[in-house]
């Protein structure tokens, strides 16, 4: 499997978890030029916005481990940006779903979803 097949497939297991957890999802790679969110979701009137990290082995770090302060900044920039392209005036919080191994388990939530 290429990274990109790899990339996807960890996106749908953590977006089946999602569903899993009551949410719905609202999209899926959402882009813009300038930035991008792995999944949008919504659950009990507040909009998530989910950053996927997929680890083969945690020998060089978990993929929680990698969101560094400027992934997190590049993250609430793309929230931000969602927020203003919908009109989005509820409750909003940005998250990250950690998928690990050949199985692609989740291994990690960053927000208790």
């Amino acid at each position: 499997m290429n990274t990109s097949a790899i990339g996807r497939r960890a996106e749908q297991v953590a977006a089946a978890f999602l569903v899993r957890k009551g949410c719905q999802i609202i999209a899926a790679n959402w882009r813009t030029r300038y930035c991008e969110i792995d999944i949008v979701a919504y659950r009990d009137s507040t909009v998530y916005f989910c950053e996927v990290k997929y680890r083969a082995t945690a020998t060089q770090g978990t993929g929680l481990e990698y969101i560094t302060p400027t992934k997190l900044r590049q993250m609430h920039f793309a929230a931000e940006m969602w927020v203003h392209a919908h009109s989005w005036q509820g409750d909003y919080e940005v998250c990250a779903i950690e998928v690990s191994g050949a199985s692609f388990a989740i291994t990690g939530v960053a927000k208790d979803l």
